[in-house]
């Protein structure tokens, strides 16, 4: 099947309390009685309008059930404080969304696959080597947001930083306990100056968060500062093997300042796995730009349709 056009249906569920929302894609037209479903993790501070949404309905259209969410404390899901980024929950939230796809008409419970795009591609790796209803997994410029904080997205950031991060995480959970609220860090730069500056990652996150190019309004542009030391303990690509025997398949621009993650845990990765470049891609260039995107739908799709069969 190679349909053109999908059904969007606002959905939501349950993830560890919180009510999640979600855009829940379909073929159109279709009358096969069961499909291969798939959950699609978003970047981090992303929602579902923005790149998981972009591939979810890709995939749709291609003919398979697909799932973009908001994460909890993000988006149009619950969660206080807004802003939270806790990777625990963050693969809870994958999880759920799978609870949710396994029971939903015409799904094919024993052919559900999961695809996370940057931070999600590193979540949805610990989410399916414990949850074995995850038959086929798939990441898009995937990062672990550990790592990244620990190392920084090229891999050579200075261990102060992330000590210095540490020290003013504590500060403001001291602060939050005295009243005065919980704290904030803006994720991007306040002008295209500034974030010119800070390099090609740097501008390309800004450009498309913060621009025309893809901007939502409820998509976060801070995270509070006790997700910092959530986050900096967390190592999304500590327990990759234990996907195996399930399928593996990653997808990097040759131009990701942060490929280097890809390539690390796909090393660790045991078969069946498959690594696939885009060839001039950035990071976020596999968000959204027709070139390069297009090319690695085609990727997904045989994958999937390879692997999730009944």
């Amino acid at each position: 099947m190679d349909e053109n056009k999908s059904i969007k249906t606002n959905v939501s569920f349950e993830s560890a309390g919180l009510k999640l929302a979600g855009h829940l894609y379909t073929p159109d037209p279709d009358t096969s009685p069961s499909l291969p479903a798939i959950v699609v993790g978003p970047p981090g501070s992303s929602v579902k309008e923005q790149a998981a949404g972009m591939y979810a309905r890709r995939l749709a259209e291609r003919g398979f059930i697909t799932l973009a969410f908001d994460p909890a404390y993000q988006g149009e899901s619950e969660g206080e404080p807004r802003g939270l980024e806790d990777p625990s929950h963050r693969v809870e939230d994958i999880k759920a969304a799978v609870s949710f796809l396994s029971v939903r008409d015409r799904v094919a419970p024993n052919r559900v696959g999961a695809l996370g795009i940057c931070a999600s591609g590193g979540y949805v790796i610990p989410a399916t080597a414990t949850d074995h209803r995850i038959k086929a997994v798939a990441a898009v410029s995937a990062v672990d947001m550990g790592r990244q904080f620990r190392n920084g997205a090229d891999g050579h950031q200075a261990p102060a930083i992330i000590q210095g991060m540490l020290d003013a995480a504590a500060a403001a959970r001291t602060a939050e306990a005295r009243g005065d609220g919980v704290g904030m860090f803006s994720i991007f730069p306040a002008t295209e100056d500034q974030a010119r500056a800070g390099g090609q990652h740097v501008f390309e996150g800004w450009e498309y968060y913060c621009t025309a190019r893809a901007q939502h309004p409820r998509s976060a542009k801070f995270f509070t500062w006790n997700s910092v030391d959530r986050i900096a303990t967390f190592d999304a690509f500590r327990f990759i093997a234990m996907i195996a025997p399930r399928p593996l398949f990653m997808i990097v621009g040759t131009d990701a300042v942060t490929a280097w993650m890809t390539t690390d845990a796909f090393a660790n990765a045991q078969e069946p796995k498959e690594l696939c470049r885009i060839k001039g891609a950035t990071h976020v260039a596999l968000y959204d730009i027709d070139e390069y995107v297009t090319p690695a739908v085609s990727k997904l799709v045989e994958f999937f349709r390879n692997w999730l069969t009944a």
